[in-house]
């Protein structure tokens, strides 16, 4: 049974699941979907085009499904998903997608700390953390496991790979391929996420295969497109190694440099 508040607007129109708790204050808009046991919290804004899936928490002040922040959007009906379980804190804002795509996603399981911001058709993936504050820009990817650091500011278009991390202040406008840190200033390579894939149940045979495939990428000296074309000649075919490669392979923006210290 849902337990709503006489003090929340809801929209007679909205479609609330099973055992959905909405506090006082709350404002659910028409045009809303909110699954089974959701709990949306005093003066959070849930807005037209917004889809929250199961037992997620919403806290005080955040606006899911906001007007996009882009000057080309013309008023489009998009949407703005969150997936199951998933966590948003305070003041955090998603935006509605545009025309580009219709839909801003956010997956399941992931945690968005306060202040933190996914803009207009951004694909955030499965147990994704974004650190307070941490801001993407419009029509970024961010793979499944990535972590990304307080106060971390994402260029458009760009694409973050599975099991990333990006330490805390980091400003990316390079694509950060799969099982890497990087950080510093400007952002670079620094190392395989190494405490990420064991936490995530990587054996360490698999964690030295793709050390070594970034130490041919970063330090044998070749530039990227030569170690690429070297790994699919010399490595294993592994899903680990043609993750890595496809990605850098498809990357329009190219990704992070080395480390130049």
């Amino acid at each position: 049974m849902s337990n709503i508040s006489n003090l929340a607007y809801i929209h007679p129109k909205a479609k609330l699941g099973e055992n959905v708790t909405v506090e006082p204050f709350a404002f659910i808009d028409e045009n809303v979907e909110i699954g089974d046991g959701t709990l949306i919290m005093s003066g959070a804004n849930i807005r037209n085009g917004a889809r929250v899936g199961k037992n997620c928490r919403i806290f005080p002040g955040a606006v899911v499904a906001g007007v996009p922040q882009d000057l080309k959007f013309k008023g489009e009906d998009t949407l703005a998903i969150v997936g199951d379980g998933t966590t948003v804190r305070e003041c955090v804002t998603i935006n509605r997608g545009t025309a580009s795509r219709g839909h801003t996603t956010v997956g399941s399981n992931c945690l968005l700390m306060a202040y933190s911001h996914v803009a207009h058709d951004c694909v955030v993936k499965d147990y994704v953390i974004l650190g307070n504050a941490t801001q993407l820009a419009g029509e970024v990817e961010v793979d499944h496991h990535a972590i990304l650091s307080g106060g971390t500011l994402v260029h458009q278009f760009t694409r973050i790979g599975a099991h990333v991390m990006i330490q805390g202040g980091t400003r990316l406008g390079k694509d950060i391929p799969p099982f890497i840190i990087a950080g510093r200033e400007p952002v670079c390579y620094s190392g395989v996420n190494l405490i990420g894939l064991r936490r995530n149940g990587y054996a360490n045979e698999k964690i030295n295969e793709i050390q070594e495939i970034y130490r041919m990428i970063y330090q044998a000296g070749f530039n990227f497109t030569d170690a690429v074309a070297k790994i699919e000649q010399g490595f294993e075919e592994t899903p680990e190694m043609r993750l890595i490669v496809d990605f850098i392979k498809g990357s329009p923006r190219g990704i992070v440099r080395g480390y130049m210290g």
